[in-house]
C-alpha cells in the first residue's frame, strides 16, 4: 500500500503549486507542431491552411445549429471550392462558430449534399482536426454511403480504424441495406466482416471506451494499470484523446493516467494531447495544474490549439476568472498559435464589466495585443466604452480612454467626435469638458467635428448653458468660419424648448460680436418660432440681420401672423424692416391687403391703407382691389337681405 501511494505522488508530482503566473518571454521558441498526420481523405485545391480561430462575443455565440439561418450560411460558403481563410473570414462576419457538436449537427443536415458535407468535413478537417470525433466521421460515412459514394465510404472506413473510431450500427444498418439492395455481395462481406465475432468491440475506439471506465471506476493502482495494459490499445493521439476527453468530469483521474502514459513508455504525448490535457484541467477546481501543465507544453515547444483557448477562455469567462483569462492569454499570445483580434477585445470587455475596474489588467492586455503588431482599432474601443456603460460606470469612460490612449496611432477623429457625443449626450457634462482637456493636454487640437458633436450632445441631453458655452470655446479655438451647422444645431434646441427669445440674444451677440454668418435656414427658424413665442418686434429685425448678410427677408411667416393678428401699424413697421429703402415695391403692399382681406379683417387693412404713403393709397391697382372688396361685400349684404 505504501509503494502504491509513492507511485500516485510520483504521477502527480509538481501538480499542485502556488500559481505564479507564466512568464510570457519564455515561449519565444515555440514551435507549431501538425494536428495530425492524417492527409485530408478528399482533395480541395489551392487550399493554404491558416491557424484556425474561433470568433468570441461577450454575448452567447450562436452556434449553426441554434438557428437554421447558420445552417443556410454554412451551406452557402460551401456551395463552392473557397480558401480556408476567406471561410473563416466569413463566419466571423456571420457571427457562427464551430465546435464538435456543431460539425455533427451539420453534416446530418447535409446528408444529401454530399458536395458541401465533402468540403466542410475537408476544411474542419484541415484547420481544426479537433473538433472531429467518431460521430462526426460516422456522419460524413453516412452522408457518403447513402449517396453512392462507396469508394470513398471505404477509404474514409480506412482513415478510421487508423484512428481507432468504429463504424456505428446506424451505419451498419443503412449500408447493409443499401448493399442488399444494389446487390453489391462484396461490399456486404466486407461490411459484415468488420462486425464479425465482435470485432468492433475489439476496436481501438472500443478499447479506449474501456479504458475510460476502468480509471473512472477505480483508485488507481498497479492493478488498474494492468488491466489497461492487457487491452492492447494501439495508443496514438486520437487514441490518447478519446480517454481524455471521458475523463473530463475527473480531471485528477485524468491527469494521472496522462503521467502514467509517458512515465511508463507506453506512448509520448505531443501537442494534440496536451493540448486534450489542459482541456480537461482548465476550470477553476484544477487551475493550478492547469498552470503547470502549461508550463510543461512551452517546456516540450507546443503550442495551445484554438479549440483550447476557446474552451478555457469560454469557462473562465463564465466563472469570472478575468485575472486567469488575462494570464492565458499573455501565454497564448507568446506562443505562435495568436489568439484573434475577438479574444482581445472581449477581455477587455470583461475587465471593464468586472465589479472593480482593474487598470493594471487592462494595461497589461493592451501591451501584449500591441506588442505583437497589432493595433487597437475603433470599433475596439468602442466595445469597451459599452461594456462600461453597460455597467453604470460611463464617469469611467476618460480613466479607460486615456490607458488606451498609448496604444492608438493618430488622432482617430471618428472615436472622438462618438465620444464627445456620447458624453454629453448622455449628461457627463464634466467628463465631457474631461474628455477634450485631456485631448489638448496630449499636445492634440480637437477637430471640428468634435466640437460639433460635443455641442449637439449637450443639446440632446437639454444643457442647453452647456451648449453654448462649448459652442464659444470652439470658435474661439477653432473660428466662426465652418460654425454654421452647429450654431443651427444650437439655436434648434432652444426653440424646441420655447427659448427663442434666447436663441435670438445669441443670435445678436454671435453676428455682432463674433461676425458669425448662420445659415439661411437658422435666421428662417428664428423668425418663424419668434412668432409663436411672442417676439415680433425681434422677428423684425431678424430681417435686418438676414439682409446683412445677403440673404432675401423671410417674409411668409411674418404676413400670415401680421393678417391673422396684427395691426395696421404692424403691418407698416413690418413692411419697413423688410428693405433697406423706406419701403417696399407696391407689389407689397397689395400682398398685405390681400392678406388682410384673406381672413376677413376689411376694417385692418383700412386702417393699414390710411397709414400707407400717398403713392400707394392713390395707386390705382390698390384703389381697384378696395372697390372690388367693397363691391364683393355689397353683393353679399343684398343677397342676405333678398
Amino acid at each position: 500500500m505504501r509503494q502504491q501511494q509513492w507511485r500516485l505522488l510520483y504521477l502527480l508530482r509538481n501538480t499542485t503549486f502556488n500559481h505564479a503566473p507564466l512568464n510570457p518571454n519564455l515561449h519565444s521558441h515555440f514551435s507549431l507542431r501538425s494536428f495530425s498526420s492524417i492527409q485530408p481523405l478528399f482533395k480541395i485545391p489551392h487550399f493554404t491552411p491558416p491557424h484556425f480561430s474561433r470568433t468570441f462575443s461577450s454575448d452567447p455565440v450562436l452556434q449553426p445549429n441554434d438557428s437554421d439561418n447558420h445552417f443556410i450560411v454554412i451551406s452557402d460558403i460551401f456551395s463552392k471550392p473557397i480558401q480556408n481563410d476567406v471561410v473563416k473570414s466569413l463566419l466571423d462576419s456571420n457571427r457562427v462558430s464551430i465546435n464538435r457538436d456543431s460539425v455533427i449537427q451539420i453534416l446530418e443536415k447535409l446528408d444529401s449534399n454530399v458536395d458541401v458535407a465533402r468540403r466542410f468535413f475537408n476544411w474542419v478537417l484541415e484547420t481544426s482536426p479537433g473538433r472531429l470525433s467518431s460521430k462526426s466521421y460516422n456522419e460524413m460515412l453516412f452522408v457518403l454511403g447513402t449517396n453512392g459514394l462507396v469508394n470513398e465510404f471505404w477509404d474514409l472506413v480506412s482513415v478510421m480504424k487508423k484512428k481507432g473510431f468504429g463504424v456505428s450500427n446506424r451505419v451498419k444498418v443503412k449500408m447493409l441495406e443499401i448493399f442488399e439492395k444494389g446487390g453489391m455481395v462484396d461490399d456486404v462481406l466486407k461490411l459484415n466482416a468488420l462486425f464479425e465475432s465482435g470485432s468492433m468491440d475489439k476496436s481501438n475506439e472500443k478499447k479506449c471506451s474501456r479504458v475510460r471506465k476502468i480509471v473512472r471506476r477505480n483508485v488507481w493502482d498497479d492493478d488498474v494499470e494492468n488491466q489497461i495494459k492487457e487491452l492492447n490499445v494501439e495508443w496514438n493521439s486520437d487514441a490518447v484523446k478519446l480517454v481524455l476527453e471521458g475523463l473530463d468530469i475527473e480531471p485528477s483521474k485524468a491527469l494521472i493516467f496522462f503521467r502514467w502514459l509517458e512515465e511508463s513508455g507506453v506512448f509520448k504525448h505531443d501537442g494534440s494531447t496536451y493540448n486534450a490535457m489542459a482541456r480537461v484541467l482548465g476550470r477553476e477546481d484544477s487551475i493550478d495544474r492547469f498552470w503547470k501543465l502549461l508550463g510543461d507544453l512551452r517546456d516540450a515547444r507546443y503550442d495551445l490549439e484554438a479549440e483550447t483557448l476557446a474552451i478555457v477562455f469560454g469557462r473562465f469567462y463564465r466563472g469570472k476568472m478575468v485575472k486567469e483569462a488575462v494570464e492565458l492569454y499573455e501565454f497564448a499570445m507568446a506562443g505562435n498559435n495568436k489568439p484573434s483580434r475577438d479574444h482581445c477585445t472581449i477581455i477587455l470587455k470583461k475587465i471593464a464589466a468586472s465589479k472593480e475596474l482593474d487598470m493594471d489588467l487592462f494595461s497589461r492586455v493592451l501591451k501584449v495585443f500591441t506588442e505583437s503588431g497589432n493595433v487597437l482599432t475603433d470599433s475596439m474601443v468602442n466595445a469597451v466604452l459599452k461594456s462600461l456603460t453597460s455597467v453604470g460606470k460611463t464617469g469611467q469612460w476618460n480613466k479607460v480612454l486615456k490607458e488606451i490612449e498609448p496604444y492608438m496611432l493618430g488622432a482617430r477623429s471618428n472615436l472622438q467626435r462618438t465620444i464627445a457625443y456620447r458624453l454629453s449626450a448622455a449628461g457627463y457634462k464634466d467628463e465631457a469638458s474631461e474628455f477634450i482637456g485631456n485631448i489638448e493636454a496630449s499636445g492634440s487640437i480637437p477637430e471640428h467635428k468634435t466640437w460639433e458633436s460635443l455641442v449637439e450632445g449637450h443639446c440632446v441631453a437639454g444643457n442647453l448653458d452647456k451648449a453654448f458655452a462649448s459652442f464659444k470655446e470652439m470658435i474661439e479655438k477653432d473660428g466662426v468660419a465652418s460654425a454654421g451647422l452647429t450654431f443651427d444645431v444650437l439655436m434648434n434646441s432652444y426653440c424646441q424648448l420655447n427659448k427663442a427669445i434666447d436663441a435670438y440674444k445669441i443670435l445678436c451677440e454671435m453676428v455682432n460680436e463674433k461676425e458669425l454668418k448662420p445659415r439661411h435656414s437658422t435666421y428662417k427658424l428664428i423668425v418663424t418660432k419668434l412668432l409663436v413665442q411672442g417676439g415680433f418686434a425681434d422677428a423684425l429685425n431678424v430681417l435686418g440681420l438676414m439682409r446683412s448678410h445677403g440673404f432675401p427677408p423671410y417674409t411668409d411667416p411674418l404676413f400670415e401672423h401680421i393678417s391673422k393678428s396684427g395691426s395696421g401699424d404692424d403691418a407698416i413697421l413690418f413692411l419697413k424692416a423688410m428693405t433697406s429703402h423706406d419701403f417696399p415695391s407696391k407689389s407689397v403692399f397689395l400682398r398685405m391687403f390681400n392678406a388682410f382681406f384673406k381672413h376677413g379683417r376689411h376694417d385692418e387693412a383700412q386702417n393699414f391703407l390710411s397709414k400707407c404713403p400717398g403713392y400707394i393709397r392713390n395707386n390705382a391697382d390698390v384703389l381697384n382691389l378696395f372697390f372690388s372688396m367693397h363691391s364683393k361685400d355689397a353683393a353679399s349684404s343684398g343677397m342676405l337681405a333678398a
